[in-house]
C-alpha cells in the first residue's frame, strides 16, 4: 500500500517514513505544504498522515482542498495541538483521524491501520495464500505446511505483492515500482538478491518449488 507522508520536521520524518517502510508500506514524503498538496492531488494513495503545520500551506488547508476535490483518501492529521477544540477543528477541516505529538510510532501505525481497513471493508484481506504457503497481513506471519518462516520486511513485501499477483508473471518493472518504489532501473541485481534469498526460505526444503523463473519475463508464483 501507498502512503504519503507530509511533515516538514526532518527528523520526524526520516523517523516514521523509515518505520512505516519496515512495516511493508510504499512511502512517499513531501517537507512541505505546497509539494504535499501537489503529490496529494496528482497521486493516488491508500491514506496520507498530514502535519497540522506546515510551511506554505498548512495541514488543515491541505484536507479541506482535498475535500472540496472530493478526493476521500483517508487522513490522519498530526499535531502539537491536543486541545479537545484543536482536535475538532482538525476532524471538522476533513481529517479521518487525530494524533497528538509527541506519539509512539505503534499507535500511529494502528491508526493508520484502523483507517485502511474502515477505508476499504470489503477489500481488507488478512490472509494471503497458494497451495500450502500462507501469510497473515495482520500478524506479518508466513507458514508454509504450517512451519513458520522467518521473513525481512522486504521479503515480506515482495512475498506479499507476489501472492497478490500469482498465477501471473511479474516483470522486473513491476518489481521495482510495486516493492522498492522505483521509476527507474537501478541497475543493480537487487532483485535477483532478494528473489533468491526469498526462494530459500519458501521452496527449499518443500516437495514443490512455488516461485518460478520466466526466462526474458520475470518471475511467478504459482502451485504447478
Amino acid at each position: 500500500m501507498r502512503i504519503l507522508v507530509i511533515e516538514d520536521d526532518r527528523e520526524a520524518a526520516a523517523y516514521m517514513v523509515k518505520g512505516l517502510g519496515e512495516s511493508g508500506y510504499v512511502v512517499d514524503h513531501a517537507a512541505d505544504g505546497r509539494d504535499g498538496l501537489i503529490l496529494a492531488t496528482s497521486h493516488d494513495y491508500d491514506a496520507m498522515i498530514v502535519d497540522r503545520m506546515l510551511p506554505g500551506i498548512d495541514g488543515l488547508a491541505i484536507v479541506q482542498t482535498l475535500r472540496a476535490q472530493d478526493i476521500r483518501t483517508p487522513v490522519l492529521i498530526l499535531s502539537a495541538l491536543g486541545r479537545v477544540d484543536d482536535r475538532v477543528r482538525g476532524l471538522k477541516a476533513g481529517g479521518d483521524d487525530y494524533l497528538t505529538k509527541p506519539y509512539a510510532f505503534a499507535e500511529l501505525l494502528a491508526r493508520l491501520e484502523a483507517l485502511l481497513r474502515r477505508a476499504n471493508p470489503t477489500a481488507a484481506e488478512t490472509r494471503l495464500g497458494l497451495a500450502d504457503l500462507e501469510m497473515d497481513l495482520l500478524g506479518r506471519t508466513v507458514t508454509r505446511a504450517g512451519r513458520g518462516i522467518e521473513l525481512k520486511p522486504r521479503e515480506f513485501t515482495l512475498l506479499e505483492f507476489l501472492l497478490r499477483h500469482a498465477g501471473q508473471v511479474v516483470t522486473r518493472t513491476m518489481l521495482l515500482e510495486g516493492v522498492w518504489d522505483y521509476h527507474f532501473d537501478p541497475q543493480t541485481n537487487v532483485i535477483d538478491v532478494h528473489i533468491s534469498r526469498l526462494r530459500g526460505k519458501i521452496d527449499k526444503g518443500f516437495d514443490r518449488p512455488l516461485l518460478h523463473t520466466v526466462r526474458g519475463a520475470g518471475y511467478c508464483l504459482r502451485a504447478g
